[in-house]
């Protein structure tokens, strides 16, 4: 129909960002759970990487941003599901992508610093957190870039 197709896309933009915004949480959870296994198998100075305090808040900082987000996806998904308008969703949608890939680009990072030059090997111990480092970008551009997302979000907040 003519004059309908903007509402279209905008309608399949919120389901896209939707699906990105829990990629790259799941994407940050892993990184997370890689952490954990890394820190908690290398010694160094005599004991876990894990023991050492300043790894153990890096990993605390990590699972408190993953499961902020994840609470929040929740939320999200439970309007979605129980038929929010289009209109009142594409803002906390748009904001909650941007949360999510900043999340995940946060934790990749954490990870490749626990997991040192091995973050850097697309091979062995740190193969996953490498890979996973090279798709924060990607999915922090598609579906509307962080800056993009935050105007729409506050533009439909009538800021």
């Amino acid at each position: 129909e003519e004059n309908k197709g903007f509402k279209l896309i905008m309608h399949n933009f919120n389901h896209e960002r939707w699906a990105l915004a829990v990629m790259s949480n799941r994407y940050a959870r892993i990184c997370l759970e890689e952490s954990i296994v890394y820190a908690r198998s290398r010694k160094t100075f005599g004991k876990r990487l894990a023991d050492h305090q300043v790894i153990a808040h890096k990993i605390a900082d990590m699972a408190r941003q993953v499961e902020c987000t994840h609470a929040w996806i929740e939320q999200i998904t439970y309007r979605m599901k129980h038929g929010a308008a289009e209109r009142d969703i594409g803002g906390p949608i748009a904001l909650l992508k941007v949360q999510a890939t900043r999340v995940m680009e946060f934790c990749a990072r954490e990870a490749s610093q626990i997991l040192g030059g091995n973050s850097y090997l697309r091979e062995g111990k740190g193969e996953v957190v490498e890979r996973l480092y090279r798709e924060v970008r990607v999915n922090a551009i598609g579906g509307g870039s962080e800056e993009i997302l935050n105007d729409l979000a506050m533009r439909q907040a009538k800021l």
